[in-house]
Parts: structure tokens; sequence; C-alpha cells
């Protein structure tokens, strides 16, 4: 009796094991199919961990839940708390989530531009009040740029080019911003783009594909500064800005401001942005930036300079036009600089220290000739009027 007792107990102790592994092999393989689903979700680096460390705590659950180990009672709490743990944690980070969310974010995805389009339906690119002296039918040069140039570049587009829808990808009139429209022309993949002047890198990815900018000034901009519009702090100087991505600079209340932490933010390499940065640098060295850690394809998590994000401590830059026009947010406020706004009148009259020329770009060796003549009609009267209107400052002024 007691063998045939053993023998029974010894066939369901075997059961129980083939049961787990079974259990284990199906949560294992759901567990790594979430690991890899979360590493394409956009914040899928908290996702991956409740995947990880989920799949392992539902087994050890299992197994003891299973092989009956310690009283009814604790397995019932170490249940609850699995559970409980699961769900606060993953509520607080999607109430965490859905706050940052509601926080202004400024960068490159901030403006619809296909509301500026050429010839879109109520496009809010400016026109010629009267007939173009240039008209292009066909051999159209091919356009690209920053994403702050696109409403400039789109205008000369309407005056010029037939009337005809242009995409922002794979068109006549692209947009691909600042990187993107440099490696293009470096690749001569387009004819100009409308751009700041190049970094030092676009520069040196020019000189290794053996070919050289020619520069066509289009006008001139204000590179500005912002901080949220609860701010206190309305002027610094060019010494306390460079301070403070210098790190030298940590506290608001060291300008003026309440006792918070600075977050500085920045623009990744090779933005327009970004380059006139460091030239107002002046070869300071930079802080490294605040940083989002995004994930790419099989979990591959990369950091990169984060958008900025309008905290009650943070500052950022751009440029005037893309700041005041196109984002055109009323929970930021542009920064005085050295007791200067960068208003028109400031701009105008050289008050404002921070101004500076944008281009059409075009390879030295190209000399199509709708190319030539393009350029030519950008500089001419009609090719400044856009440029101001638009809310640029012409080269003439």
């Amino acid at each position: 009796m007691s063998q045939q007792i053993f023998s029974n107990s010894k066939s369901v102790l075997i059961l129980k094991i083939a049961l787990y592994l079974i259990i284990a092999v199906v949560l294992l393989y759901v567990g790594f199919l979430a690991f890899i689903v979360a590493g394409f979700a956009t914040d899928g680096v908290f996702y991956m961990y409740v995947a990880f460390f989920g799949t392992l705590s539902l087994l050890a659950l299992i197994f003891i839940q299973l092989f009956r180990i310690g009283k009814s009672k604790i397995r019932k709490i170490a249940w609850f708390s699995f559970l409980a743990v699961f769900l606060v944690s993953c509520g607080i980070h999607e109430a965490l989530n859905a706050h940052d969310r509601s926080i202004l974010r400024i960068g490159e995805n901030n403006v619809d531009l296909t509301l500026y389009a050429p010839f879109a339906e109520n496009t809010k690119a400016v026109s010629l009040e009267e007939k173009s002296i240039l008209k292009l039918e066909s051999d159209l040069p091919l356009l690209d740029g920053a994403t702050a140039m696109y409403p400039l570049y789109a205008a000369f587009a309407r005056a010029v080019y037939p009337e005809k829808e242009y995409r922002l990808y794979n068109s006549e009139v692209m947009c691909n911003n600042t990187i993107g429209a440099y490696e293009s022309l470096i690749n001569k993949k387009v004819d100009i783009i409308f751009v700041a002047q190049p970094s030092q890198e676009q520069k040196e990815m020019a000189e290794r594909a053996g070919v050289e900018f020619r520069y066509t000034p289009v006008g001139k901009e204000a590179f500005v500064f912002f901080v949220n519009a609860r701010n206190k702090v309305e002027n610094l100087s060019i010494e306390q800005l460079q301070n403070i991505y210098s790190e030298k600079i940590t506290n608001w209340k060291e300008v003026g401001g309440n006792d918070e932490i600075i977050r500085a933010f920045q623009r990744n390499e090779n933005s327009g942005s970004q380059t006139a940065f460091r030239h107002f640098m002046q070869g300071v060295e930079i802080m490294n930036p605040p940083e989002d850690d995004r994930v790419y394809g099989m979990g591959r998590i990369i950091s990169q300079a984060a958008s900025y994000t309008n905290y009650r401590n943070s500052i950022g830059f751009s440029f005037r036009f893309y700041a005041n026009e196109m984002v055109n947010e009323k929970g930021i406020r542009l920064l005085e600089i050295n007791g200067n706004l960068p208003d028109l009148e400031s701009i105008k009259n050289d008050t404002y220290p921070m101004v500076a020329q944008f281009f059409a770009i075009s390879l030295a060796d190209n000399n199509k000739e709708n190319v030539l003549k393009l350029l030519d009609w950008i500089t001419s009267e009609q090719g400044q009027y856009l440029v101001e209107k638009t809310g640029y400052f012409p080269i003439s002024e």
C-alpha cells in the first residue's frame, strides 16, 4: 500500500515537472515576444524591463504554487504583491507619460509643413503681388532645406515653378531638414538647399566627397533663446548663456530666477540650430545635453539629444522665425540678450547681438541653366520681397 502511494506521488511529481516545463517554455516564448514588441515602442525601455522581470517573476510564482512551497496564505500574498506591483508601476508609468506628453516639446515635428506647400489650398506660403519675372516650366532645380526654411523656399516655388502638388518627400520641393538636406546635396541628389551655414563635420563630408559648396546669401535671421513663460528671468547676457551651457551656472537663482536647477536643452549635432549654437559658444566647452533613451529595432537602445521640453526650469534655442511664427507657442518666451529682444527693430538696427545670414547652397560645379537663373532671381528684388514678406530679413538690410 505504501509502495503504491509512493508510486502515485512519484507519478504526480513527474506530471507536475512536465507541466511546469511546458508552462515555462510557453511563458518564456511569450515573454521574449513581449520584449521584442516593447523594443519597437516609443517608451519601450520600461516595458522591456516589465517583460523581462515579469516573465521571471511569473515563472517563480507558478513554481511555488504548483509545488505547494510555503503556506497557502504566503502564496496568496506573493500573487497579490506581484499583481499590485505590476499594476501600480504600469499605472504610474502611464500617468507620468501622460503628464510628459501634455508638456510642449519643440523639435522637428512641431509644425505641419503641408500648410506651407506651394500650391495647397489656403497655403501659408506667401505670394508676389505681381507676376514673377522668372518662370520655370521644365528642368526644375530640386530644392531641399531646413524645416524653418521651408515656408520661404515654398514661396519661391509658388512664384517660379509650375502649379502642381509638391510632396514634402521625393519631389522638386521637399524638406528633409538640415541634416538630410546637406547629405542629399553632397550626394548630388538635389540642386539647391536652403540652410544655415554648415557644421565642420558637414564641410568635411563635402571635402571627402570631392565637392565644393557655392554659397548664395538669401537673408538674415536671429538666433534666439527661450524659456518657459512662467520663468522670472527675462534677460541674460551672452556670457551668462555661455556659462549656463558650460555648467558654470547651474541654478536659475544665480541669474535672478527661482531656486531651480537649470535644464539646458540642445539640438542634434549637424542640425542648423546646433551648428549656430556652437558658433555662439565661441569655443567654450559645452555640457552634455539632456538625452532621450529611445529604442530602435530588436531592443537596441540609443541615446540622443532630447527635444526641448517646456518644463518650468528649461532653456532652449532656435531661430526666431521658427520659434515665433511656425511654432508660435504662448507657453514659451524669447529672452532678451544683452538687454535686447529679437524683434524686427532690434534685428534691423543691429542692436540684437546674434544675427547671421542663411544661404541657398548649391555645388560649385552645378552650372545648370535653371539653377543659376533661380539663384539670381532669389537675390533679385522679387526674391528678396518674398524673404521679407515671409518673415525673414533681406540681405540688403
